[in-house]
């Protein structure tokens, strides 16, 4: 599962949409959007109660505690909310020890309101666990006593009789209807593949359930199943993590193929890099150097996996190699190549692309001193390492090639060892 987190603009549209599909609940609640690419007017044409409510406008950045930090607005108008956004839009705020500028912001109906309930779902392997408190709202950390939880193994729904240890202690005009509305969204939670949903806090309007703050995640190895369902949605970078254009590149080229092609860079000066095939070992490779006692040197974090083809192989190394051999200062370098042992990927096939964006960047490989090696096992593997090993016959540069006999902790320790022996 991979957790990815939604801005709060598109958990509030999915459980609007869905919840009245599969709980016949229709949530009365509005948002809208805010950026840098809005028109004011248009958006009213499009939405027209933002000119005949009072509103509520707060950053919708990944983010908490908004409300504590000064950030929420709370019954204005139109015009007052452009001039909240105008005066924050593409300002820097420090957050949880990150700065970033703030890029986009929600907008909703003022709802003045009494009680505030706390609901949360996070799923995990063997199921979800729900958690419930009629004292919700920005001091829910200091009442976390008065929170009600159950744990649900996966596949099982949420009934009445699973849901009464949550709302029992409610009065009973309000009981069914909030365990009516549990029971919805969790409905929407498991139909959507959310893997994580918080709503601090929700409220009641006219007896109903209405979502005033909401955090979303989504498992986006579902997309393939819930595109539909999902809609255009966005997975924004955490706040704070602003992508350099090479990250951008890769990421452009990752969404553009049905294989996996990530690359972080975590220290541009450092002077060991990886470039390697699968998650797991990916993992492996870059906390081995950490637990070497070397992660102040690891240049990035990279997988490819999902038998990209040669073309976009050739594309994601030169930019790997590019990085790996910027601003040579005269020390020895590492370039990681390479993986676990393949299920499918035919490794001499994605071989030949890293092959030709090494021959491209022969130069530059040589002015950074660059020490390569390679490890990998899976189909067709002895034909990629033969050609791996001429490779470095033809270019010069110091290129070791090791099959599945070597362990890729081991070939880890290898290269800090060379590259730290003179610096």
């Amino acid at each position: 599962m991979a957790r990815k987190k939604i801005r709060e603009y598109d958990s509030k549209r999915l459980l609007k949409e869905h919840l009245k599909r599969l709980a016949a609940i229709d949530l009365q609640i509005s948002s809208a959007q805010v950026n840098e690419a809005t028109d004011f007017t248009e958006l009213t044409n499009q939405q027209p109660w933002l000119s005949s409510t009072r509103l509520v406008v707060k950053p919708d950045m990944l983010f908490g505690k908004r409300g504590k930090s000064g950030l929420v607005a709370l019954n204005l108008d139109l015009a007052q909310v452009a001039e909240f956004v105008k005066a924050r839009l593409g300002k820097e705020v420090e957050m949880g020890g990150c700065k970033a500028p703030i890029t986009t912001f929600i907008v909703e109906p003022f709802v003045p309101h009494n009680q505030e309930y706390y609901l949360s779902i996070v799923s995990d392997r063997l199921g979800s666990t729900i958690s419930f408190s009629e004292c919700g709202g920005i001091e829910i950390e200091e009442n976390w006593d008065k929170v009600k939880t159950i744990f649900l193994p996966t596949e099982k729904s949420l009934t009445l009789e699973s849901c009464a240890p949550l709302i029992a202690t409610l009065p009973l005009e309000v009981r069914g209807k909030i365990g009516d509305f549990l029971m919805g969204v969790f409905a929407v939670f498991q139909d959507l593949d959310f893997s994580f949903l918080e709503m601090n806090p929700f409220t009641l309007v006219n007896g109903e359930p209405y979502p005033l703050d909401m955090r979303g995640e989504l498992d986006d190895t579902a997309a393939f199943k819930n595109f539909q369902k999902w809609g255009n949605i966005e997975f924004p970078l955490p706040f704070g993590r602003v992508m350099s254009p090479t990250e951008s590149f890769i990421h452009s080229l990752d969404e553009k193929t049905s294989a996996s092609l990530k690359f972080t860079v975590l220290n541009p000066k450092g002077r060991i890099w990886t470039m390697v095939a699968g998650g797991g070992a990916s993992v492996i490779y870059a906390d081995t150097v950490g637990d070497l006692g070397y992660a102040s040197e690891l240049g990035n974090y990279a997988e490819y996996s999902g038998a990209p083809n040669e073309d976009e192989v050739l594309q994601y190394a030169r930019v790997v190699i590019d990085c790996a051999t910027a601003d040579p200062d005269g020390r020895k370098r590492a370039l990681l190549i390479g993986g676990g042992i393949a299920n499918f990927t035919d490794v001499a096939a994605t071989f030949n692309g890293i092959i030709r964006a090494l021959r491209e960047k022969e130069s530059k490989l040589k002015a950074a001193r660059m020490h390569i090696y390679v490890r990998r096992g899976g189909p067709n593997y002895r034909t990629g390492l033969a050609k791996m090993r001429a490779l470095g016959e033809e270019l010069g540069v110091p290129l070791e090639v090791y099959g599945p006999e070597a362990t890729m902790t081991g070939i880890c320790k290898e290269a800090i060892d060379c590259i730290m022996s003179t610096a």
